[in-house]
């Protein structure tokens, strides 16, 4: 038996399928991208990330923040200000992450051939 479960099993049964459908929703990665130089305020996240809403975003930040992968911190500066952090929990997730980007840029190109080939064939059905 291999080290990975080969059945995909529902979130109920697997508790780490709703930690993957969190970290590989279509916010996350950017977010902690965005934030891996340093903290940044809500609206400097907002402004490195093109097309995200406030909402998605205060949504995404809460979830990381729950999950223990940002840490959210109130500046009692005047005007009070609110940043957000990667904790050491979300640092571990640097690997990876760099991992997918590399296999990203190797395989951009046959990606683009596969989606081409796809594209071609649903014209012509």
């Amino acid at each position: 038996m291999s080290e990975f479960q080969t059945e995909v099993l529902p979130a109920a049964v697997c508790p780490s399928r709703l930690m993957l459908d969190q970290m590989a929703d279509k916010w996350s990665m950017l977010i902690l991208a965005s934030l891996r130089d340093g903290p940044l305020r809500f609206n400097a996240i907002k402004r490195r990330i093109d097309g995200v809403t406030q909402k998605a975003l205060t949504q995404c930040l809460r979830r990381l923040e729950r999950n223990g992968i940002v840490e959210r911190r109130v500046r009692t500066t005047s005007p009070i200000s609110v940043e957000y952090e990667i904790t050491t929990l979300g640092r571990s997730l640097d690997h990876p992450f760099q991992a997918l980007y590399l296999w990203t840029l190797e395989h951009l190109s046959e990606v683009e051939r596969a989606r081409a080939r796809y594209d071609e064939r649903a014209i012509s059905d």
